[in-house]
């Protein structure tokens, strides 16, 4: 399905007035507090969050799993569809593979396919949590941590591979997601475990072309009960700091234990310019894969201050690589993603407002009442207004659930592919 430049034009002038004094009148707001609308706008239209493949299907758990219909059941289907969500949100620019589920059959046609939807190719994933088809050595006790030479080695030979496939792709960074652990007291060596991961790691490092980073994603908990390797931030950190200065950590907002302080894990890897990747969701009880925003909006908030206070104030830090990382068990995945975005807009969009220089002052004077003023004073303010100025001046819809419904996007594509049809990846 595509969505014509002129639909959404149609659609967007039923709301225009509206949108027109809304946006008006927040303008004359902010300007009268010496904010810049202009220069906010325009880091909104221009910041860019990949869409993961395996997020365009529906999601599940290990109890069961319902179809939404039209599930895309190829990659160049999971293209398009991003291609729908970027049409809309002007927010979706890049796609992130996860292989072995993603591997171009012709990757020209790929890049083609991609290039013609206005999408780039961002990190790519390897998957050693699970085995594969006529796979030779098993990962049921761990991959790069195993405690056998030859399931090491097939793993370091999977992430080189998923390297190649992104290489020709234009990718230039790898995500590596370890689920090795152990579920029972005594099962592993933790001090093996660790030094088998870190010199697994070196490896596929150095075999990394120069212009690549590597990020490490960690997670306390789960597939494994009692002990995960790379189980926080400061493994993470460690071994990232093992490989070198193109080894980053990457902060899934889900892979934490309850209320942890994500805002200062990510301050804290900002000034040490090793924060490299970042993976929107949110959870009420753990690594819940739901809409961003939709529990804890005001936490994400916090966490874009800090994003915004390192990307302003921590050139060590390189530049950051966004996605979202979403199960969808109950919701049309494509509006599931379409929320997310929004959220992720409009907590940008606060932490774009805060007064970052009277925050400075009040926290040197130590005015505690003060600074929670100043943080809730931006975080109060309605952006959406905001967001779909952004949207309206790159070619977006104004409301891209709304625009999504009227113009049948979900019916289209059951039409297309069937009801029957699941996404691979799931």
């Amino acid at each position: 399905m595509n969505i014509e430049t002129q639909q959404l034009q149609d659609l967007n002038a039923k709301n225009l007035s509206t949108h027109k004094s809304q946006f008006d009148f927040l303008t004359q707001t902010l300007s009268n507090s010496d904010v810049d609308v202009d220069q906010v706008i325009k880091k909104l239209a221009d910041f860019q969050v990949a869409i993961p493949s395996w997020a365009l299907g529906a999601g599940g758990t290990r109890f069961g799993r319902f179809s939404y219909g039209g599930e895309p059941a190829s990659l160049e289907q999971k293209i398009e569809d991003i291609g729908l969500i970027h049409k809309l949100t002007q927010t979706a620019g890049a796609i992130s593979l996860h292989i072995p589920w993603d591997v171009p059959e012709d990757y020209n046609a790929i890049k083609e396919l991609a290039a013609l939807n206005k999408i780039k190719f961002d990190a790519v994933n390897s998957n050693t949590f699970q085995d594969q088809k006529n796979q030779k050595e098993t990962y049921k006790y761990g991959s790069l941590s195993n405690t056998s030479a030859a399931v090491r080695e097939q793993a370091i030979a999977h992430n080189k591979e998923v390297v190649e496939i992104g290489n020709k792709l234009g990718s230039k960074s790898l995500t590596v997601w370890l689920a090795d652990g152990a579920s029972f007291p005594g099962q592993n060596n933790f001090q093996t475990a660790l030094t088998h991961t870190q010199n697994s790691l070196i490896s596929i490092y150095e075999d990394m072309p120069a212009d690549w980073k590597m990020f490490i994603e960690y997670k306390p908990y789960e597939p494994y009960f009692y002990s995960t390797v790379i189980q926080d931030w400061g493994t993470s950190l460690m071994l990232a700091n093992g490989c070198g200065e193109r080894a980053y950590t990457l902060v899934d907002l889900g892979h934490h234990l309850p209320n942890t302080n994500i805002e200062q894990i990510v301050s804290i890897l900002m000034l040490k310019g090793k924060l490299g990747g970042f993976h929107f969701n949110d959870s009420k009880y753990g690594d819940d894969d739901i809409t961003v925003g939709s529990i804890k909006p005001y936490a994400l908030f916090l966490i874009f201050n800090e994003l915004v206070y390192g990307m302003q104030n921590n050139p060590q830090n390189p530049e950051l690589g966004w996605m979202i990382d979403a199960s969808h068990n109950l919701k049309d995945p494509l509006e599931d993603l379409i929320q997310s975005l929004e959220a992720i807009q409009e907590a940008y969009a606060k932490a774009l407002l805060i007064d970052q220089e009277a925050l400075r002052a009040a926290q040197e004077n130590n005015d505690v009442t003060l600074c929670q003023e100043i943080l809730q004073t931006a975080y109060r303010t309605d952006v959406r207004p905001l967001v779909q100025e952004a949207r309206l001046k790159t070619g977006g819809a104004l409301n891209p659930i709304a625009a999504y419904r009227d113009l049948g996007v979900r019916d289209a594509l059951i039409k297309t592919r069937g009801k029957n049809t699941v996404a691979t990846g799931l």
